[in-house]
């Protein structure tokens, strides 16, 4: 077959770390660490959240629904990714792919708007604090995570559905560790601009859109924090929505920067090792950031896990 002639693609070829066979070993090792860590600390949140009545509430709930989403998201991609090092096959199914590719979109989306709902729940709690029980009641606060949960799976069953439609040439050697939409777009020979309008579509509306109600709430609530007359009391205020502030900062930091860097669309270690900080690293950390930063949290967890830590 003539190269560029279209053809039924049986699966591709994830080159991801691949080039480097001297430190598999320690890849390994490394992936399987994050991986760990990344599951137990957010399973800690989840049980701490729900088995302390004094916890149940809206912001502790979005925690554990984020904490819920940066497992299934981790889950995505890295199992695939120790599999692939410690039998030295790179390949996966055209189904695996999409598959794959399906579910970091779901999560992915999810991680973007409940993170928005954490911003207008501090938002309601700092500059309308009489009004807070009614506003963000427990109605609202589930109809937010339901119309999150909609919104990514309808967009990750919408791209999913129109990459069926595309045919595939020779090329299937996916320059990432994990089916990555963009780059699995890039080795289609059918018309692709569909797909890459719904794409800058829902990159504008999951990722511009939300970070611009973030900074608006922050915004406001710099505004509001400012008018308290207490040192002491400012503190708290802000202290209340410095752990969410933190992991929006991680979050958006690198996922921005490996949709936004030119290196991050190429097969270069420094693009890889982006895209690891945005699906691997900050899923890890947000558990720490929650639990170091957050006085409940801490409580929680010594609670949970049968010992006393001291809290200052």
């Amino acid at each position: 077959m003539e190269p560029g002639n279209r053809t039924s693609i049986l699966g591709f070829l994830l080159l991801g770390f691949s080039q480097d066979s001297k430190h598999q070993p320690l890849l390994f090792g490394l992936f399987l660490l994050m991986l760990v860590v990344t599951v137990l600390g957010n399973l800690l949140i989840i049980l701490a959240i729900g088995s302390h009545a004094h916890l149940h509430t809206p912001m502790y709930f979005f925690l554990s629904n984020l904490s819920l989403a940066d497992i299934c998201f981790i889950s995505t991609t890295i199992p695939k990714m120790l599999q692939d090092i410690k039998t030295q096959s790179y390949s996966i199914t055209f189904a695996g792919c999409i598959t794959q590719m399906y579910f970091f979109m779901v999560f992915g989306g999810m991680d973007t708007l409940l993170l928005t709902w954490m911003a207008c729940d501090r938002f309601v709690a700092i500059c309308h604090p009489l009004h807070y029980p009614v506003i963000m009641n427990p109605h609202l606060c589930g109809l937010l995570v339901l119309v999150s949960w909609c919104i990514s799976l309808s967009y990750a069953l919408i791209q999913t559905l129109l990459m069926l439609r595309l045919s595939f040439c020779t090329r299937w050697v996916v320059a990432h560790f994990y089916c990555e939409l963009a780059h699995v777009l890039v080795l289609a020979c059918s018309d692709t601009f569909i797909n890459y309008i719904l794409l800058y579509v829902v990159t504008a509306l999951l990722g511009f859109v939300p970070l611009s109600g973030i900074l608006f709430s922050y915004m406001r609530i710099v505004s509001c924090i400012l008018k308290i007359p207490s040192t002491g009391g400012r503190y708290k205020a802000f202290s209340t929505c410095g752990s969410h502030l933190t992991v929006v900062s991680l979050f958006y930091g690198t996922g921005l920067g490996v949709y936004l860097s030119s290196d991050a669309s190429s097969s270069s270690w420094k693009g890889m090792v982006a895209s690891v900080m945005y699906t691997v690293v900050t899923p890890m950390l947000n558990p720490f950031i929650y639990s170091l930063r957050n006085r409940d949290i801490k409580r929680a967890l010594q609670s949970l896990l049968g010992f006393t830590l001291h809290v200052q």
